[in-house]
């Protein structure tokens, strides 16, 4: 059973959360680049924390959309993950995260990886548990809102969870009344 007590929505903005890590030779593969699966990890933490700050509840990860390099991330490298919640559904939010890859001998900066995470939250007894509702506040807030619901149907339909003829906003797209 869902917990159901009355709770306001939250700005998506106080989920915001920034996590940085140096890329040491233990995170590195032969080419001296960032293992994508240490990134993964790392993205996860990341993402889980700015769950958790939504619904300030423990969270588990449900599922992580694609996940492609832009440019590789090199030994030495800092990385700056920032993750926000973009929407809350019934029991799980989307979060969206940025790795920034930078160079510290330079100081230059550039986006390395976007990926969409979707956390569950979890009561006591590691039920799922309702969370409060998202306000998108900014252009990118409000852009990424709206578009969760099409993103979370794919993923539904992915998994097996839902038919794609019950995929409403995605047939949307496609198929004019």
């Amino acid at each position: 059973m869902l917990q159901t007590t009355s709770m306001e929505a939250r700005k998506a903005i106080d989920s915001f959360t920034t996590m940085n890590e140096l890329v040491l030779p233990n995170d590195t593969n032969t080419f001296g680049d960032l293992m994508g699966g240490k990134l993964m990890y790392w993205m996860d933490i990341a993402a889980y924390l700015s769950a958790s700050k939504h619904c300030n509840s423990a969270c588990m990860t449900a599922s992580v959309d694609n996940l492609s390099f832009k440019t590789p991330i090199r030994l030495g490298n800092v990385i700056c993950i920032e993750a926000r919640v973009t929407r809350a559904f019934t029991t799980s939010m989307e979060i969206h995260l940025k790795v920034w890859n930078q160079n510290m001998i330079t100081q230059s900066r550039e986006l390395s990886n976007e990926a969409f995470f979707t956390f569950v939250a979890l009561d006591e007894n590691k039920k799922p548990k309702k969370v409060p509702a998202i306000i998108a506040e900014s252009e990118e807030e409000i852009k990424f809102y709206e578009s969760a619901l099409r993103r979370r149907q794919l993923r539904l339909i992915l998994s097996g969870k839902m038919k794609p003829d019950d995929a409403t906003e995605l047939k949307a797209l496609f198929i004019k009344d």
